[in-house]
């Protein structure tokens, strides 16, 4: 049985971060992308697979290249745990700002 992909999975690894980063500003086509890393063509196109399973990534032919979009909305998953510690250091900051205000 093959394990379901995150967005935890996807955003683990830095050269999948990278890829998102780059995507977020405008898609790119498989080549574009693996002209910015200095791993072969093959493992891009992995990572980009893993980053598309994780529904970070959709990606649709336009005759015969591959073109990547980011797809930013997955991130809330993320976004959503996270801010449940945000609160806890924001008011641990506002009492160190009290503290040394006094």
């Amino acid at each position: 049985m093959k394990a379901r992909r995150d967005v935890y999975q996807a955003i683990a690894d830095p050269t999948r971060r990278a890829i998102v980063d780059m995507l977020a500003s405008q898609p790119h086509n498989m080549n574009a992308i693996a002209d910015q890393f200095s791993m072969t063509r093959q493992a891009i196109s992995l990572h980009v697979k893993i980053l598309a399973a994780c529904g970070l990534v959709s990606m649709k032919r336009a005759g015969r290249e591959h073109i990547c979009e980011v797809k930013l909305d997955a991130l809330s998953e993320v976004d959503a745990w996270i801010s449940q510690y945000r609160k806890h250091y924001e008011d641990k900051l506002d009492n160190l700002n009290k503290y040394l205000q006094t």
